[in-house]
């Protein structure tokens, strides 16, 4: 399991570009003009994990295998897209594919790249996209309890629950607030994503930035991250541009281009971790002579869940997993001297997957 992430924004803000660095590819038409990408474009890159990599060093694994991360370029937005403006309902439906919500804002001046609306103002252009949101979030509501009337005079416990959930949901739009942040209850949890609102994506705000400024920042992405502060999201900046150079070139090259220009590490690097954070994820790894692979989980799975996650079949006939810390694995030297030492753990099905865990399943088939 990874997680798949749409990358949203106005036209011209940078989005394919960074879609194109991102996935190491030029799918994505990079054009100064709204609307030049028209269908989604949908690319999966490896999530770079430096554990991985020592841990198959230490166990001499033949291959190594990360887990993956899903980038969908979706087509710059409009105001008024929620009523179809620009390309905007074929859009919209895009975006409720999606697990997270990377808002790209333009925070570059560029005359020679046109602004749809004439100005550089991200706060601005951050309040117009989550407005279209809201707004298609309001009428897809509206159209939803019109239909449910008929179950709930039937008694319809499920159509009960929905009536409620979306009814609180359109009381915080109609307050000007975004579905996410009602607290909902852990037994209204999968009825609540069931309803697939836009608005309750959780939003990374990434601020794009040009090349001289992508290690501090500027004043566009200042008062993007104070907006993302009052809100409690969080934002990453990035230079869309560099990150396409440093997409084209070798490792070695693209860790001098990133010491040049005063970067400890990539963008996706920044862009993925933030991503992870954003929705609670955690890596755990299964390590052999075979193969070294990492697997993505949520924070809180329990190890009969998270064997699940290899196959059905492990959850279903869990009996235990053998289990050994990242630290205790490398600083010992492997998984005999980690068992030998005592750092080898039998858990059971109460058990509660830690990031970083090394892991063997026992199954009964």
């Amino acid at each position: 399991m990874g997680f798949k992430m749409g990358i949203v924004g106005m036209p011209n803000v940078g989005k394919s570009t960074l879609f194109n660095a991102l996935t190491r590819t030029a799918a994505a038409q990079a054009a100064n003009f709204p609307f030049c990408t028209i269908e989604p474009n949908v690319g999966e890159v490896a999530v770079p994990d430096a554990r991985l990599d020592k841990l198959a060093e230490i166990a001499t694994s033949k291959s190594i295998i990360p887990t993956r991360m899903t980038f969908v370029d979706i087509a710059g937005l409009v105001k008024g897209a929620s009523k179809g403006e620009g390309l905007g309902n074929q859009f919209l439906a895009n975006i409720r594919e999606t697990d997270a919500i990377a808002h790209v804002l333009r925070c570059f001046e560029d005359g020679d790249v046109t602004h749809v609306d004439g100005r550089v103002d991200p706060v601005a252009d951050a309040e117009t996209i989550e407005t279209e949101l809201m707004l298609a979030d309001l009428e897809s509501i509206e159209k939803r309890l019109q239909n449910l009337v008929r179950k709930v005079k039937g008694g319809d416990k499920d159509a009960v629950q929905q009536v409620r959930l979306l009814e609180a949901a359109k009381a915080a739009l109609e307050d000007g607030k975004p579905a996410r942040v009602l607290e909902i209850d852990e037994d209204d949890v999968k009825a609540w994503k069931m309803l697939q609102l836009l608005t309750t994506k959780p939003v990374l705000y990434v601020c794009n930035v040009g090349e001289s400024e992508a290690s501090e920042g500027n004043a566009h992405s200042a008062a993007v991250a104070e907006m993302a502060a009052s809100q409690g999201n969080s934002h990453v900046i990035i230079s869309a541009q560099i990150e396409e150079e440093i997409s084209q070139l070798e490792d070695d090259e693209a860790q001098m281009f990133l010491e040049e220009m005063g970067l400890n590490e990539a963008g996706l690097d920044r862009l993925i971790k933030a991503g992870y954070a954003l929705l609670h994820l955690e890596t755990y790894f299964t390590v052999g002579p075979k193969e070294a692979r990492a697997w993505t989980i949520k924070e809180g799975t329990s190890a009969p869940k998270a064997a699940g996650v290899i196959h059905g079949d492990f959850e279903k006939g869990f009996i235990r997993a053998e289990t050994i810390a990242y630290d205790d694995f490398v600083t010992l030297g492997g998984e005999q001297a980690a068992k030998e030492a005592g750092k080898m753990r039998a858990e059971g099905k109460g058990y509660i997957v830690k990031d970083g865990d090394v892991l063997h399943f026992l199954f009964n088939t």
